[in-house]
């Protein structure tokens, strides 16, 4: 089955054209056809010429998975899109203004050039919809939750959710047995408890800003600085907005560059808030760990994945000095060596295994967009583990 997977922004799309079934799933044999990026996409029209044209390289397509940020309360696993079902995404731009639209953009390019070819929309939040009551409700006036869908709802999930897999897949073992920190650290960033396949925590909250430090973004702050901040310098929401979003993070710290490569290149010749900016992003992922381990009671590995978790052993190796309490120490040449392959970088005999894994989120949605279309892979016990189904979601009565 030939599987189009698309992510549609605000100015590229980005695809990859795979090739699974069943039997390549189970054996980890499916392929990427070809993959690329259709930069300076602005509009309706642009996106159906820029599908139009990944078309001509990606012949006999049997499927469309899009990647959709914001699914809410209401989707929490993949679904075929139907005029219904767009209608609902389109209502959750609410919750993700910056995504959303632009998503569902990709879906009406990809219908009007693929009449009768399935569509199916993969949510970014669905693998978090796990999340216990305790874990996503915020302590604000329980009629604000009820009225206005105000909770933690994590991103990254896809990213997540197959590194969780693809490391019982490693360990020929059903997710079902494993305690898992998953650590997704790119220019986005976020973290993931994971208790036998299920999201029970995760750092991003309502929005992608809150939890980790990350590219540009400020990761957790005190709401009354925000609100300070607003007052001292005037500022309105869409300046916030702004600041909070573009104009902080690594970049704001450093005063340099949102560029974790950048910054470890700077510090090493002394620019002390370059070497500033790389001890606050460690140390924030460092405390997660340690809550995550708390909410877990122990951990059997600690995964990093996203572009600075495969690529950046200094800041792995940052990361888990002075865990040896908990069970975690690195074998530094296996970190050294680990750039962008899957591979453990932990001693054999640690307590807690530190492994990094690549992530493939375009995979995950195939995957999806397949399991969704009802072709489960037969006579085995891994078929949720390979299909990604984690059971039934926990609702909050209102």
């Amino acid at each position: 089955m030939k599987i189009l997977v698309l992510n549609c922004g605000s100015s590229s799309v980005k695809f990859q054209c795979i090739e699974t079934s069943p039997e390549q799933m189970e054996s980890s044999t499916d392929r990427v056809l070809s993959r690329g990026v259709v930069e300076s996409v602005s509009s309706g029209e642009a996106a159906q010429s820029a599908i139009a044209s990944i078309l001509e390289s990606s012949a006999g397509i049997d499927a469309v998975g899009h990647r959709i940020v914001h699914g809410g309360e209401r989707f929490w696993r993949a679904v075929v899109i139907t005029d219904e079902i767009a209608r609902q995404i389109e209502e959750l731009s609410e919750l993700a203004p910056l995504h959303n639209p632009h998503n569902l953009r990709g879906y009406y390019a990809a219908r009007a050039t693929l009449p009768g070819v399935p569509q199916v929309a993969v949510f970014d939040t669905a693998f978090h919809q796990t999340l216990p009551r305790h874990a996503f409700l915020y302590a604000l006036p329980h009629d604000l939750y009820v009225r206005y869908h105000l909770r933690r709802y994590g991103f990254h999930g896809t990213s997540h959710q197959y590194v969780a897999l693809r490391y019982a897949r490693i360990h020929q073992a059903p997710p079902e047995g494993f305690k898992l920190i998953s650590c997704h650290l790119g220019n986005g960033c976020s973290m993931c408890a994971i208790d036998g396949g299920r999201s029970i925590d995760t750092s991003m909250g309502f929005t992608p800003l809150e939890g980790l430090i990350m590219g540009t973004r400020t990761g957790d702050v005190d709401a009354a600085a925000v609100l300070h901040l607003m007052a001292r310098e005037g500022l309105d929401l869409e300046a916030a907005g702004e600041l909070l979003n573009q104009s902080s993070g690594l970049l704001g710290l450093s005063g340099l560059s949102n560029d974790i490569r950048t910054l470890i290149e700077h510090a090493g010749r002394g620019h002390e808030r370059a070497r500033l900016a790389i001890d606050a992003f460690c140390y924030r992922v460092k405390k997660y760990i340690g809550a995550y381990i708390a909410a877990l009671n122990g951990a059997d590995a600690i995964i990093f994945t996203g572009g600075i978790g495969e690529n950046q052993p200094a800041v792995r190796a940052q990361i888990c000095e002075s865990l040896e309490a908990l069970g975690i120490a690195l074998a530094p040449p296996r970190n050294q060596a680990a750039a962008g392959v899957e591979m453990r970088i932990s001693p054999d005999a640690s307590r807690t295994a530190v492994w990094v894994i690549p992530t493939h989120e375009e995979l995950l949605i195939a995957r999806e967009t397949m399991r969704c279309l009802g072709n489960e892979v037969p006579g085995t016990t891994f078929s949720g583990f390979f299909a990604g189904e984690r059971g039934d979601r926990r609702d909050v009565p209102r």
